[in-house]
């Protein structure tokens, strides 16, 4: 892990995430697209990923959104991704619907920009890169968990509020990761959270947030705000603190990991009364499949495959 002043450097190299002068960020975003459309819009992306004709689950998932009011059935990403493999442009599918492209391929990629690409997994000494899903579940490998789509339910801790989060019910000390690479925003207490870790994405438009985090050891060993985490990088320890203006207290009844995605457009929309956090269920389900293994020896805790983001030209260099 490195300090924030590298991110800085790092960022420096990225896109702009500023929109133009004139055009007004996002400011809502319904986020509805099911498990089963994600996994077959990213089926067809890794399956052209060396074509010419590469297919983007984004590119996909938009055209079907346009034509379902952000539904994406399964039907209507099958029809996009059928139309796009014939060469058609997303304008030349729709036709009227148009409109509403760049719209949704905005908040797709606000969503998921930076769950598929590039990356490569150290084994036997050699890196190893590959193309697909890079991001992972919050929850470790080897290690179980429930959960059910509770988005948006109610809750009254300090005033009544929904949820914007995704509740994994697990067992105490169960190890969580981090589901994609970024920069530690925010580490310590928060009264609602409890102990809870806030990492930025490293294109700026993905906030996660993992909240209740374990009593006495709620994160990783030597974990700092500032510091670069890799995707899938332990980060803390399921727990159940929360509910309380006192540090490390457990008021939280049931053992989980709070975890929430909250979108950002603009830096103005990072921490006011209209934050953009959307439902986290189906994606959870997605990254389900992808899990970081690690192992321990006594108190440290290590990866058992070592990981690097090739997407993220800080980490380029280090796969030879």
């Amino acid at each position: 892990m490195k300090r924030l002043c590298l991110f800085l450097l790092l960022m420096l190299c990225l896109p702009a995430l500023l929109l133009p002068a004139d055009a007004k960020p996002i400011s809502w975003v319904d986020f509805q697209v099911p498990y089963e459309s994600m996994k077959y819009a990213l089926d067809q992306d890794i399956a052209t990923s060396e074509q010419e004709l590469h297919l983007s689950w984004i590119d996909i998932l938009a055209l079907a959104a346009c034509r379902t009011g952000g539904k994406c059935g399964l039907s209507s990403v099958k029809k996009a991704a059928e139309g796009l493999k014939k060469g058609a442009s997303p304008e030349e599918l729709l036709g009227t619907l148009y409109q509403y492209y760049d719209y949704y391929h905005q908040a797709y990629t606000a969503a998921l920009g930076g769950l598929v690409g590039s990356y490569a997994i150290e084994k036997d000494g050699r890196w190893i890169p590959a193309y697909g899903l890079k991001a992972f579940s919050p929850v470790a490998a080897g290690y179980g968990y429930r959960h059910c789509d509770d988005f948006g339910v109610s809750r009254s801790f300090g005033f009544q509020r929904k949820h914007l989060g995704h509740d994994l019910m697990g067992s105490l000390g169960t190890p969580i990761v981090a589901v994609e690479g970024g920069v530690v925003e925010a580490l310590g207490w928060n009264r609602y959270g409890g102990w809870r870790a806030g990492i930025r994405s490293f294109d700026g438009k993905r906030y996660y947030y993992y909240a209740h985090l374990q009593k006495d050891r709620p994160f990783a060993p030597g974990l700092t705000e500032g510091d670069l985490v890799q995707a899938g990088d332990l980060i803390g320890f399921m727990g159940r603190t929360g509910y309380s203006d006192k540090e490390n207290v457990n008021n939280i009844e049931t053992v989980h990991l709070h975890f929430g995605m909250q979108l950002i457009f603009d830096e103005s929309q990072k921490e006011c009364n209209s934050e953009i956090w959307i439902d986290v269920y189906q994606i959870v389900r997605l990254l389900a499949s992808h899990t970081s293994s690690l192992s321990k020896s006594g108190e440290e805790w290590k990866r058992l495959y070592p990981y690097r983001d090739l997407d993220v030209s800080y980490f380029q260099g280090q796969t030879a």
